[in-house]
Protein backbone atom coordinates (compact mmCIF):
# COMPACT_ATOMS: atom_id res chain seq x y z
CA UNK A 1 0.00 0.00 0.00
CA UNK A 2 2.01 3.30 -1.17
CA UNK A 3 1.75 6.06 0.88
CA UNK A 4 2.00 8.85 -1.72
CA UNK A 5 -0.94 8.74 -3.27
CA UNK A 6 -3.12 10.07 -1.01
CA UNK A 7 -4.76 13.19 -2.75
CA UNK A 8 -6.10 11.30 -5.03
CA UNK A 9 -7.29 7.59 -3.08
CA UNK A 10 -10.64 7.99 -3.09
CA UNK A 11 -10.98 8.59 -6.93
CA UNK A 12 -8.88 5.33 -6.93
CA UNK A 13 -10.70 3.28 -4.56
CA UNK A 14 -13.61 4.64 -6.37
CA UNK A 15 -12.28 3.72 -9.52
CA UNK A 16 -11.03 0.20 -8.38
CA UNK A 17 -12.44 -3.05 -9.24
CA UNK A 18 -11.95 -4.54 -6.07
CA UNK A 19 -15.25 -4.44 -4.05
CA UNK A 20 -15.36 -2.20 -1.24
CA UNK A 21 -14.58 -4.44 2.60
CA UNK A 22 -17.85 -6.22 3.37
CA UNK A 23 -19.31 -7.75 6.95
CA UNK A 24 -22.11 -8.83 4.53
CA UNK A 25 -21.67 -12.88 5.19
CA UNK A 26 -21.22 -11.98 9.15
CA UNK A 27 -24.00 -9.43 9.22
CA UNK A 28 -26.96 -10.25 6.65
CA UNK A 29 -30.32 -10.44 7.92
CA UNK A 30 -33.30 -10.73 5.53
CA UNK A 31 -35.27 -8.83 7.78
CA UNK A 32 -32.91 -5.89 8.20
CA UNK A 33 -31.62 -5.11 4.41
CA UNK A 34 -28.16 -3.64 5.34
CA UNK A 35 -29.44 -0.61 2.96
CA UNK A 36 -31.66 0.38 4.98
CA UNK A 37 -29.27 0.19 8.17
CA UNK A 38 -28.16 3.69 9.31
CA UNK A 39 -24.26 4.71 8.27
CA UNK A 40 -22.58 5.41 11.50
CA UNK A 41 -19.61 7.74 11.58
CA UNK A 42 -16.01 7.23 12.22
CA UNK A 43 -14.61 8.26 15.66
CA UNK A 44 -11.78 9.61 17.03
CA UNK A 45 -11.38 9.63 20.80
CA UNK A 46 -8.51 10.86 22.90
CA UNK A 47 -8.02 8.35 25.78
CA UNK A 48 -5.78 10.58 27.97
CA UNK A 49 -4.84 8.29 31.07
CA UNK A 50 -6.11 5.05 31.96
CA UNK A 51 -7.91 6.96 34.54
CA UNK A 52 -10.42 7.76 32.06
CA UNK A 53 -12.11 4.79 33.39
CA UNK A 54 -12.62 6.41 36.69
CA UNK A 55 -13.54 9.68 35.60
CA UNK A 56 -16.79 11.28 36.02
CA UNK A 57 -15.84 14.56 33.78
CA UNK A 58 -16.54 16.87 30.79
CA UNK A 59 -14.91 13.30 28.34
CA UNK A 60 -16.91 10.84 30.23
CA UNK A 61 -19.91 12.44 29.85
CA UNK A 62 -19.41 13.21 26.43
CA UNK A 63 -18.32 9.66 25.71
CA UNK A 64 -21.59 8.61 27.38
CA UNK A 65 -24.22 10.76 25.12
CA UNK A 66 -22.39 10.18 21.68
CA UNK A 67 -23.17 6.07 22.91
CA UNK A 68 -27.29 7.02 23.68
CA UNK A 69 -27.35 9.19 20.72
CA UNK A 70 -26.00 6.50 18.10
CA UNK A 71 -27.29 3.88 16.49
CA UNK A 72 -26.19 0.86 18.17
CA UNK A 73 -23.25 -0.73 16.19
CA UNK A 74 -23.77 -4.80 14.75
CA UNK A 75 -19.42 -4.24 15.81
CA UNK A 76 -16.74 -1.82 16.50
CA UNK A 77 -13.60 -2.07 14.62
CA UNK A 78 -10.69 -0.05 16.46
CA UNK A 79 -7.41 1.08 15.85
CA UNK A 80 -5.79 1.56 19.47
CA UNK A 81 -2.02 3.56 19.47
CA UNK A 82 -1.37 1.01 22.26
CA UNK A 83 -0.75 -1.78 20.21
CA UNK A 84 2.10 -1.11 17.89
CA UNK A 85 2.99 -4.50 15.61
CA UNK A 86 5.84 -5.25 12.51
CA UNK A 87 2.81 -5.82 10.22
CA UNK A 88 -1.25 -5.12 10.81
CA UNK A 89 -3.18 -7.79 12.92
CA UNK A 90 -6.67 -7.89 13.53
CA UNK A 91 -7.80 -9.18 17.15
CA UNK A 92 -9.52 -12.40 16.95
CA UNK A 93 -10.41 -13.49 20.38
CA UNK A 94 -13.98 -14.52 20.96
CA UNK A 95 -13.75 -13.29 24.49
CA UNK A 96 -10.55 -11.14 24.67
CA UNK A 97 -10.02 -10.49 28.37
CA UNK A 98 -9.34 -6.65 30.21
CA UNK A 99 -5.26 -6.04 30.08
CA UNK A 100 -4.19 -3.43 32.84
CA UNK A 101 -1.46 -2.10 30.64
CA UNK A 102 -0.07 -0.02 33.19
CA UNK A 103 1.57 0.05 36.50
CA UNK A 104 1.83 2.54 39.30
CA UNK A 105 -1.92 3.67 39.22
CA UNK A 106 -5.27 3.66 41.58
CA UNK A 107 -6.12 -0.19 42.69
CA UNK A 108 -9.18 0.40 41.60
CA UNK A 109 -8.23 0.54 37.90
CA UNK A 110 -7.01 -3.19 37.93
CA UNK A 111 -10.12 -4.42 39.31
CA UNK A 112 -12.48 -3.05 36.08
CA UNK A 113 -13.30 -5.06 33.63
CA UNK A 114 -14.44 -4.80 30.25
CA UNK A 115 -16.34 -8.53 29.25
CA UNK A 116 -17.28 -7.33 25.96
CA UNK A 117 -17.17 -10.37 23.05
CA UNK A 118 -14.58 -10.53 20.47
CA UNK A 119 -15.78 -11.44 16.80
CA UNK A 120 -13.35 -13.76 14.89
CA UNK A 121 -15.68 -14.36 12.12
CA UNK A 122 -15.33 -10.83 11.19
CA UNK A 123 -11.57 -10.75 12.16
CA UNK A 124 -11.15 -13.42 9.70
CA UNK A 125 -13.26 -12.01 6.90
CA UNK A 126 -11.65 -8.94 6.94
CA UNK A 127 -8.24 -10.18 6.79
CA UNK A 128 -8.89 -12.53 4.03
CA UNK A 129 -10.24 -9.31 2.13
CA UNK A 130 -7.25 -7.29 3.14
CA UNK A 131 -5.26 -9.67 2.22
CA UNK A 132 -6.53 -9.82 -1.60
CA UNK A 133 -5.89 -6.09 -2.21
CA UNK A 134 -2.51 -7.30 -0.90
CA UNK A 135 -2.31 -5.55 2.34
CA UNK A 136 -0.13 -7.36 4.40
CA UNK A 137 -2.10 -8.83 7.73
CA UNK A 138 -2.81 -11.49 9.70
CA UNK A 139 -5.74 -12.38 13.13
CA UNK A 140 -4.50 -12.74 16.37
CA UNK A 141 -6.24 -14.68 18.17
CA UNK A 142 -4.68 -14.46 21.82
CA UNK A 143 -4.78 -10.24 21.79
CA UNK A 144 -6.44 -8.77 24.59
CA UNK A 145 -7.86 -5.20 25.09
CA UNK A 146 -5.76 -2.81 26.30
CA UNK A 147 -6.77 0.07 28.05
CA UNK A 148 -6.70 2.38 24.54
CA UNK A 149 -9.89 0.27 24.02
CA UNK A 150 -11.53 -0.58 27.50
CA UNK A 151 -10.86 2.91 29.23
CA UNK A 152 -13.31 5.49 26.66
CA UNK A 153 -15.51 1.69 25.41
CA UNK A 154 -16.35 1.77 29.00
CA UNK A 155 -18.27 5.30 29.51
CA UNK A 156 -19.35 4.79 25.21
CA UNK A 157 -20.86 1.55 25.95
CA UNK A 158 -21.25 0.89 29.36
CA UNK A 159 -22.90 -2.46 29.05
CA UNK A 160 -20.52 -4.05 27.07
CA UNK A 161 -22.48 -5.65 24.82
CA UNK A 162 -21.11 -4.39 21.42
CA UNK A 163 -18.22 -6.57 19.97
CA UNK A 164 -14.73 -5.71 19.39
CA UNK A 165 -12.32 -6.52 16.53
CA UNK A 166 -8.96 -4.18 17.24
CA UNK A 167 -6.74 -3.18 14.80
CA UNK A 168 -2.93 -2.74 15.51
CA UNK A 169 -0.88 -0.18 14.23
CA UNK A 170 1.86 -1.36 12.30
CA UNK A 171 5.16 0.61 13.53
CA UNK A 172 5.75 1.50 9.88
CA UNK A 173 2.83 3.25 9.08
CA UNK A 174 2.44 6.76 8.99
CA UNK A 175 -0.30 9.19 8.53
CA UNK A 176 -0.54 8.70 5.07
CA UNK A 177 -1.05 5.10 5.37
CA UNK A 178 -3.42 5.09 8.22
CA UNK A 179 -5.39 7.50 6.03
CA UNK A 180 -5.27 5.19 3.06
CA UNK A 181 -6.29 2.39 5.49
CA UNK A 182 -9.16 3.94 7.22
CA UNK A 183 -10.41 4.67 3.30
CA UNK A 184 -10.27 0.96 2.94
CA UNK A 185 -12.19 0.31 5.68
CA UNK A 186 -14.73 3.25 4.94
CA UNK A 187 -18.01 1.39 3.44
CA UNK A 188 -18.18 -0.89 6.52
CA UNK A 189 -19.81 2.20 8.19
CA UNK A 190 -23.20 1.67 5.89
CA UNK A 191 -23.06 -1.75 7.82
CA UNK A 192 -23.58 -0.51 11.14
CA UNK A 193 -19.76 -0.93 11.81
CA UNK A 194 -18.60 1.87 14.20
CA UNK A 195 -15.22 2.57 13.07
CA UNK A 196 -12.91 4.20 15.68
CA UNK A 197 -9.44 5.18 16.37
CA UNK A 198 -8.45 5.84 20.08
CA UNK A 199 -5.46 7.86 20.59
CA UNK A 200 -4.50 11.54 21.37
CA UNK A 201 -5.21 14.14 19.71
CA UNK A 202 -1.54 15.82 22.07
CA UNK A 203 0.44 12.97 23.72
CA UNK A 204 3.57 14.37 25.53
CA UNK A 205 3.85 12.10 28.90
CA UNK A 206 6.82 13.99 29.80
CA UNK A 207 5.28 17.81 30.20
CA UNK A 208 2.08 15.92 32.12
CA UNK A 209 1.18 18.02 35.64
CA UNK A 210 -1.90 15.69 37.21
CA UNK A 211 -5.03 17.21 37.39
CA UNK A 212 -3.29 20.84 36.91
CA UNK A 213 -5.65 23.26 35.92
CA UNK A 214 -2.93 25.06 33.87
CA UNK A 215 -2.85 24.44 29.87
CA UNK A 216 0.42 23.51 27.69
CA UNK A 217 0.01 26.39 24.82
CA UNK A 218 1.94 24.60 22.27
CA UNK A 219 -0.19 21.54 22.87
CA UNK A 220 -3.33 23.62 22.25
CA UNK A 221 -2.06 25.67 19.29
CA UNK A 222 -1.29 22.29 17.70
CA UNK A 223 -4.85 20.75 18.26
CA UNK A 224 -6.33 24.27 17.23
CA UNK A 225 -4.11 24.27 13.85
CA UNK A 226 -4.58 20.57 13.02
CA UNK A 227 -8.38 20.83 13.01
CA UNK A 228 -8.47 23.78 10.77
CA UNK A 229 -6.49 21.76 8.40
CA UNK A 230 -8.76 18.58 9.13
CA UNK A 231 -11.42 20.83 7.96
CA UNK A 232 -9.91 22.46 5.05
CA UNK A 233 -6.89 20.58 3.94
CA UNK A 234 -6.39 16.98 4.46
CA UNK A 235 -3.03 16.93 3.03
CA UNK A 236 -1.68 19.45 5.00
CA UNK A 237 -3.56 17.66 7.92
CA UNK A 238 -1.36 14.61 6.90
CA UNK A 239 1.88 16.46 6.91
CA UNK A 240 1.03 17.64 10.86
CA UNK A 241 4.77 17.30 11.74
CA UNK A 242 5.27 20.70 9.55
CA UNK A 243 3.56 22.02 12.66
CA UNK A 244 6.40 24.19 14.26
CA UNK A 245 6.14 22.33 17.79
CA UNK A 246 4.89 18.98 16.41
CA UNK A 247 8.21 17.12 18.04
CA UNK A 248 7.39 18.99 21.26
CA UNK A 249 3.66 18.22 21.35
CA UNK A 250 4.24 14.43 19.94
CA UNK A 251 7.38 13.24 20.67
CA UNK A 252 6.37 10.00 19.07
CA UNK A 253 3.65 9.72 16.48
CA UNK A 254 1.59 6.46 17.75
CA UNK A 255 -1.11 8.18 19.56
CA UNK A 256 -1.91 10.43 16.92
CA UNK A 257 -1.93 7.72 14.25
CA UNK A 258 -5.03 6.88 14.83
CA UNK A 259 -6.73 10.08 14.08
CA UNK A 260 -5.46 9.70 10.36
CA UNK A 261 -7.45 6.27 10.32
CA UNK A 262 -10.79 7.84 11.30
CA UNK A 263 -10.10 10.85 8.99
CA UNK A 264 -9.51 8.51 6.04
CA UNK A 265 -13.00 6.41 7.16
CA UNK A 266 -15.09 9.64 6.78
CA UNK A 267 -12.94 13.29 5.40
CA UNK A 268 -15.99 15.75 6.88
CA UNK A 269 -14.57 16.21 10.49
CA UNK A 270 -16.87 17.67 13.38
CA UNK A 271 -16.06 17.99 17.04
CA UNK A 272 -17.48 16.31 19.09
CA UNK A 273 -15.84 17.60 22.57
CA UNK A 274 -12.89 19.91 23.64
CA UNK A 275 -10.89 20.22 26.48
CA UNK A 276 -7.47 19.84 27.81
CA UNK A 277 -6.34 17.54 31.04
CA UNK A 278 -3.25 17.32 32.83
CA UNK A 279 -1.74 20.17 30.98
CA UNK A 280 -0.62 18.57 28.26
CA UNK A 281 -3.25 16.11 27.14
CA UNK A 282 -5.77 17.07 24.83
CA UNK A 283 -8.80 15.10 24.91
CA UNK A 284 -10.37 16.14 21.85
CA UNK A 285 -13.06 13.63 19.96
CA UNK A 286 -14.10 13.97 16.53
CA UNK A 287 -16.85 12.54 14.51
CA UNK A 288 -16.34 11.74 10.89
CA UNK A 289 -19.00 11.41 8.22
Amino acid sequence: MSANNYPSYYDQLLASSQPALSSQSIFADPATPLAKTATLPALFISHGAPTLALEQSATTNALARLGQNLPKPRAIVIMSAHWLSPKLELSSHPAPVTWHDFSGLADELYQIRYPAHGHPQLAEALAQQLAARSITCSVNPLRALDHGVWSPLLHLYPDADVPIVQLSLPQHYDSHACYQLGAIFAALRQEQILLIGSGNITHNLAAMRWDADSIDESAKAFKIWLLAQLKTDIPAALDWQQFKHAQQVHPSSEHLMPLFFALGAGQRVSVVHERMAHHSLGMDIYRFD
